[in-house]
């Protein structure tokens, strides 16, 4: 095995209004706007991401925003839920702070020792933040709403729904170099790199649960760490040699990515952790103006005119 994934990248989902969106995840959730684009392979539709400062690599959710768009059904054969890593202690915090903006959520869960908040996004996005007494050295977002001591610190963890975990757990450690971390009950934790909040991957095996539907408030694929082009190659190389049908390397400005379908139907992505967000505006201004690939500036009045307006 020679694949060096080292975590999550990113994780794109899907919504139906741009500026719920924006709303939510800005001044709820307290993510900075780091970069607002267009879907490259839809340039009437914004691609709008979300993390920390810098935008580092595993902080990083994306959204493809298709107004009015109707409502998915999350379920099997689907990236079911989207974690976040939160400072152990600090959920209290976050469900009064939930009351008061008037979000929904969940009652407090246990899970593999670590206590995790369920709520779910304009869109009906499953999300959870996970208040985890593990190391999590990365910075949190900035927030004026947040203090630093409750902020959200990136990625947790991906939770991939299953009818049978099989396959997919297969392909996570022989194909992508993940190991098995913890297990209880029909859920299976797979951790890559060093571990820790930020590589975990957990399979929940329940028959039970509907086949997933994409639309609205459903994820459309989860991206892994690779440091650069050479361990992207070696990755997709591995791939290949275990009979997947994986892209070619596609330059998506901020990284090059490869696409692929693991066994029950998701979409997978690797993407390198550079060149990054910041090729294109400086970091202190991150997100405040439309970036465009190249291809795509030559057009960029047409685009902005079929963009719905975000303030």
């Amino acid at each position: 095995m020679k694949t060096n994934i080292t975590g999550l990248h990113h994780i794109t989902a899907i919504a139906a209004d741009p500026k719920k969106n924006l709303e939510f995840y800005t001044k709820v959730l307290g993510l900075r706007f780091v970069k607002k684009s267009v879907n490259q392979d839809d340039p009437g539709t914004y691609h709008l991401y979300y993390g920390d400062y810098p935008a580092s690599p595993g902080t990083i959710l994306t959204f493809f925003p298709w107004m009015g768009l109707r409502r998915g059904r999350p379920g099997t054969g689907q990236a079911y839920a989207t974690a976040f890593s939160v400072p152990a202690g600090s959920l209290d915090f976050w469900q009064k702070r939930l009351k008061e903006l008037g979000v929904s959520h969940g009652k407090v869960e246990k899970r593999f020792g670590d206590e995790v908040l369920p709520l779910a996004d304009p869109d009906g996005l499953r999300l959870e933040l996970v208040a985890t007494a593990e190391a999590d050295q990365r910075p949190g977002a900035p927030s004026t709403a947040i203090p630093a001591s409750y902020a959200i610190h990136g990625f947790h963890s991906s939770t991939l729904a299953l009818g049978d975990r099989r396959a997919t757990a297969g392909l996570l450690v022989d194909g992508m170099g993940y190991r098995l971390h913890a297990e209880a009950g029909q859920r299976t934790r797979y951790a890559a790199g060093a571990g820790g909040p930020g590589t975990y991957v957990d399979l929940l095996t329940d028959p039970a649960l509907p086949s997933g539907q994409s639309g609205a408030g459903t994820i459309h694929h989860v991206a892994f760490r690779v440091a650069d082009d050479a361990s992207q190659e070696t990755a997709r190389t591995e791939l290949l040699e275990r009979g997947l049908q994986v892209s070619p390397v596609i330059d998506r400005a901020y990284f090059k990515s490869i696409y692929y379908r693991e066994p029950a139907g998701v979409l997978f992505e690797i993407a390198t952790d550079g060149p990054g967000f910041a090729i294109d505006e400086p970091v202190e201004k991150l997100g405040s103006t439309l970036s465009l690939p190249p291809r795509l500036e030559p057009h960029r009045a047409e685009i902005e005119g079929l963009l719905p307006k975000l303030d």
